[in-house]
Order: structure tokens, then sequence, then C-alpha cells
């Protein structure tokens, strides 16, 4: 018998309430050649001319009331500036005071590399100054807990599979929704509905496509160079 976990029913609930992603919200890249880097259509194993993307942008929402009208953004990509799995909440403007021009509080939950959570947020300069700076309340966990062994992730989930615990991994129902959420956009990629969409070339090495912010900007979101 297999036991139903009350996140996982939650997860699926989610999910159900995300429509199916659309163009409009979508934003593809592929790599273009920078140095002595070469671009992806460079390798002999592509076909000419191909319009398979490398990178891609995505906004989705969730229609019930606790999320209504919040856009979550997803990126992923090759050949960009860094490696790295973040989930990034930021918050609204803070209410204007004493203080002005100051960054937005950020949540920020760091997967890989260097596991980490910390929060991103602005404190008054000490002494006399009525001056705001951007600080972090910051758990990194190899400095935490540096006599520690952290597993890698599919360390953990091919340990769950031996012990026969479900809970790390998805189960099919909300495979099947998560699936309704994408299938759509990823045949307009892949061309079945008409000519596929050509993605937008980026350098090897660098964020992305240049429209990235300007797409993610149309969501609200502002990007600070604090980290």
């Amino acid at each position: 018998m297999r036991l139903t976990s009350p996140v996982s029913v939650a997860q699926v609930k989610v999910l159900r309430c995300i429509p199916a992603i659309e163009k409009k919200d979508t934003l593809l890249g592929q790599y273009v050649a920078a140095g002595d880097k070469p671009g992806y259509l460079d390798d002999d194993t592509v076909p000419k001319g191909s319009v398979c993307p490398t990178f891609a942008a995505l906004t989705l929402f969730i229609n019930n009331p606790r999320w209504e009208g919040v856009p979550f953004i997803m990126k992923a990509g090759k050949a960009l500036n860094e490696a790295k799995v973040e989930v990034r909440v930021q918050y609204k403007d803070v209410t204007p005071g004493i203080f002005s021009d100051i960054p937005r509080n950020e949540l920020v939950l760091r997967i890989q590399p260097d596991e980490a959570i910390y929060m991103k947020m602005n404190a008054k300069t000490p002494g006399l100054l009525t001056r705001a700076i951007p600080i972090e309340l910051d758990l990194s966990y190899k400095r935490r807990f540096e006599r520690a062994k952290i597993p890698e992730a599919y360390e953990s989930l091919i340990l769950d599979a031996f012990k026969g615990d479900h809970s790390n991994f998805v189960r099919d129902d909300e495979l099947d929704v998560a699936w309704e959420i994408f299938t759509p956009i990823l045949h307009w990629i892949d061309g079945k509905d008409g000519e596929a969409p050509k993605p937008e070339p980026y350098p090897y090495g660098s964020r992305g496509p240049e429209k990235l912010d300007e797409f993610i900007n149309q969501y609200g979101f502002k990007r600070s160079n604090t980290g």
C-alpha cells in the first residue's frame, strides 16, 4: 500500500490552478560563439540551421486566492555565465519614507552550488547617517555545518529509493498535471502547430538573450546587482 502525503496532495492542488503557458510569456534563446567558445550550431552533431533553443525563460501564474496575479518566472539555459540552481522571492518596494532608492528585500534559497538560505534586506547604517544599505541574514550550510556530511541531491534520492520512501518523488497524477501545463508550449517550440519559433541569439558565457531584462521587467521584477 502506498501512503498519500498531504504535501503531495497540496502540490497537485496548486498545479491544477496553473493554466498552460502562453507564447507571450515565453522567451527562447540559442547561444552563439563568443571568444574561443563555439556556438551551438558550430557543433558537427547539430543539424544545420537548427532552431532548437538552449535557453528558455517563461512565466506562469497560479489562479487561486493566495497567489492571484503573482508572476512565477523560470529560467534555464546552457553556456551561461554561471551554473546555479536557486529560488528567489522578491518582495514589493517598501513604503517611501526617510529612505529612498533602496533595493527590494529578497529571500533566496540556493540549491546548488553551496546550499544556502539567505534574506537580503535593508538596514540603516550605524551612526548618525540616515542611509540604508543592503545586508544579508545568511545561512550557508558549509559554513554553519562544517563537520556534517552534506550529500548530493541524487545521493539522497537513491537512498530513499532503497528505503522505499516515496515522499521526495513526483506522484503520477502530479506528473500528469505538470505535463498539461508545459505540453502546449513544447508543441509550439517543436513546430507541431506550424513553423517552430526562432530563438534569440546570446553570446556564450552571457546571462542570456539581450531581451531577457525587458522580458522579466514586464512582470514587475527589478534586478539587483547585490547578489
